[in-house]
């Protein structure tokens, strides 16, 4: 009977080393998985980029365990992040992954892997990709790359419309994706003075491509070629496809978006730049009902 019991009270025992130990607070930076954490010298190289960010969007919803990086001396440690008392406001913890956060809860370390289950979470700094997003906004920045003709094109010369810039390649499977969205802004916003360009990174010798991309994709908006990563860089944007960027009338940067756009979040943004610039006394101005019964009857620049 001894023996049974103490086998019990072993039982009972051994789950306690991976059980939960007291609450903690852990400051660190939250990352999509270990692999994408290992692939630099993060004590060289700040993770979360544009790269990082568009990669972790496939790492995190392919089922990664989602992870919080905390320095350690001159190392990190992992944590795996499970939710507490905390709750996500969305289904994962993508928004936060590049983000630099504090967060409290208990702590279990099993075997090889040491999992925080969170009951708080404060974000003390923006992503890396967010801040040099950030970084841009206000400035004027311009490009001038050459239209499907051969004719140089530049931003300036588009100076009084709200420019939707969007970087993309014909290689690009996301970019496709939100192709009929841009086009559809463009239809219903051109007639209010919204233009959106399309500047495509593919090299020259791949002018068939992207015709051939521009007839499949139904592009109805002017293509430029010839944009790099610096270019993207520049914008704030990283070198991942696609991204996206807002320039206000007066010719600066509203806004830089890195992955697929969002349609109704784009028009929301369009229309509140809309508002903030309508004329209140210029009596020769279209009204706004005038110019959005035109919508459907207005052609779009078509690419050029």
């Amino acid at each position: 009977m001894k023996r049974v019991f103490f086998g019990l009270l072993l039982c009972l025992i051994v789950p306690l080393s991976v059980a939960a130990q007291g609450v903690v607070k852990l400051e660190g930076q939250i990352v999509c998985c270990a692999d994408c954490w290992a692939e630099a010298d993060r004590n060289q190289v700040e993770y979360g980029t544009a790269e990082n960010l568009l990669k972790a969007k496939s790492c995190v919803e392919g089922g990664d365990p989602t992870l919080l990086a905390v320095r350690e001396g001159e190392k990190f440690k992992l944590y795996q992040l499970a939710t507490a008392k905390f709750r996500l406001p969305g289904k994962n913890w993508l928004e936060f992954v590049g983000k630099r956060v504090a967060v409290t809860g208990t702590v279990q370390n099993k075997k090889d892997t040491s999992t925080i289950r969170v009951d708080s979470l404060e974000v003390l700094a923006a992503s890396l990709a967010e801040r040099e997003a950030a970084s841009v906004v206000g400035k004027e920045i311009d490009l001038k790359l050459k239209d499907l003709a051969g004719v140089e094109q530049s931003l300036g010369s588009l100076r009084g419309r709200i420019i939707i810039l969007n970087f993309w390649a014909t290689y690009c499977i996301p970019c496709r994706k939100e192709m009929p969205d841009l086009a559809a802004i463009q239809n219903e916003y051109a007639a209010l003075g919204v233009q959106v360009v399309g500047a495509s990174t593919d090299e020259a010798e791949d002018h068939a491509k992207v015709l051939q991309f521009i007839r499949e994709t139904k592009i109805n908006f002017p293509v430029w070629m010839g944009a790099t990563s610096a270019d993207m860089i520049r914008f704030g944007l990283g070198s991942a496809l696609p991204g996206t960027v807002i320039i206000s009338k007066d010719g600066r940067v509203a806004r830089v978006i890195s992955g697929i756009v969002n349609q109704a979040d784009l028009k929301k943004q369009i229309e509140t730049m809309l508002a903030s610039v309508a004329p209140t006394n210029a009596p020769s101005a279209e009204p706004k009902e005038e110019a959005l019964a035109k919508r459907k009857a207005d052609v779009s620049a078509v690419p050029s």
